[in-house]
């Protein structure tokens, strides 16, 4: 099993992973950082447990419009549908931690 530090408004979190996803999880956790970041900007330092709330509630937005998007697209739709679900599950799981420290 591989891991990954990734930072997230400037803290490290390590994740395990499945053996060669761990580029995979570095890109996505960029992408995450930075729209946390663009989220800090927008209603600043409430905490990293409320951010990864707000943050997952964007994302299931974003799947929520992707979903409801063109037919013609479905199996993309289903793949991105599907990870980021997982990615709001792994969210939460963090925010649950975050919570309890």
């Amino acid at each position: 099993m591989g891991q990954v530090t990734v930072n997230l408004n400037g803290h490290h979190y390590t994740i395990g992973c499945a053996d060669g996803d761990e580029g995979r999880l570095r890109v996505l956790a960029d992408d995450l950082d930075k729209r946390m970041a663009s989220l800090v900007g927008a209603v600043g330092q409430v905490g990293d447990a409320r951010l990864l709330v707000m943050l997952s509630l964007l994302l299931l937005d974003e799947m929520e419009e992707v979903s409801d998007g063109s037919s013609a697209s479905a199996p993309t739709d289903a793949a991105a549908t599907a990870a980021i679900e997982s990615l709001a599950a792994r969210m939460e799981t963090l925010a649950e931690r975050l919570e309890a420290t």
